[in-house]
């Protein structure tokens, strides 16, 4: 039996501060952004274990669970002088933060493998992710592929093959890796956060023309809305 079944929620904050914020560095703790990473880090937690356990929880927004750590934590409140203003900064910092992870292609170089996020709705994407603090590039989209997929592409990443481009002021780097053979075992190993995981024929992206391609008829493709974030790449 969870021990968060019998916790009020009050108490969850408390447990949730001694876990995710009273040990971080001190360097940390002077940064805002890295304080509220922690908070994120928190909320990832609050939603996919303490709620599990105690669904009696209500469901909420970083924000708004943000906001009730602020309130009931007295270290937050020494450190952050203005919520609000604070968070807004956060969200501003976090969405321009580097992305890095990897276009994976298939042997015959005729598809790719995406992913979906986990909530309904969600749209098809590469595998990748923010790096992390002093992460360098490579090893960032190593670690995401990894986590998202399952599947590691260390061994086959080459440092120097890449695409990038900056979208929103937001600059995303994929590696490419060839050669991935279509049975690849692939299995995510985060928790609600990635939903499927599927290979694509290039040929039926968004990009691609809808025309003959290698004397074959084209396909009907798939809404470009569901692949807005492959369709620059």
């Amino acid at each position: 039996m969870s021990m968060f079944q019998d916790l009020t929620f009050p108490e969850v904050l408390q447990d949730l501060q001694c876990r995710f914020l009273i040990n971080i560095p001190d360097e940390e703790l002077m940064s805002p952004e890295r304080i509220f990473f922690q908070i994120e880090q928190a909320h990832w937690y609050y939603e996919d274990f303490v709620r599990e356990a105690n669904p009696a929880m209500a469901t909420m927004s970083l924000k708004l669970f943000s906001a009730h750590m602020f309130w009931n934590c007295e270290l937050l409140q020494r450190l952050i002088v203005d919520f609000r203003s604070s968070f807004r900064d956060f969200v501003y910092y976090k969405v321009r933060v580097p992305v890095c992870g990897a276009i994976i292609l298939s042997s015959d170089h005729r598809k790719c493998l995406l992913v979906r996020g986990f909530k309904a709705g969600s749209n098809w994407g590469f595998p990748k992710g923010k790096i992390n603090k002093e992460e360098a590039e490579h090893r960032c989209a190593a670690r995401e592929v990894l986590e998202e997929t399952g599947f590691d592409i260390a061994s086959r990443l080459n440092p120097d093959h890449y695409l990038e481009r900056t979208i929103r002021e937001q600059r995303i780097r994929l590696y490419v890796i060839q050669g991935v053979p279509e049975d690849a075992h692939f299995q995510t190993q985060t928790r609600k956060e990635i939903g499927a995981i599927r290979w694509f024929p290039l040929t039926n992206l968004p990009g691609w023309s809808s025309k003959t391609v290698e004397g074959q008829p084209g396909r009907p493709k798939p809404s470009a809305n569901n692949f807005y974030m492959v369709t620059p790449f």
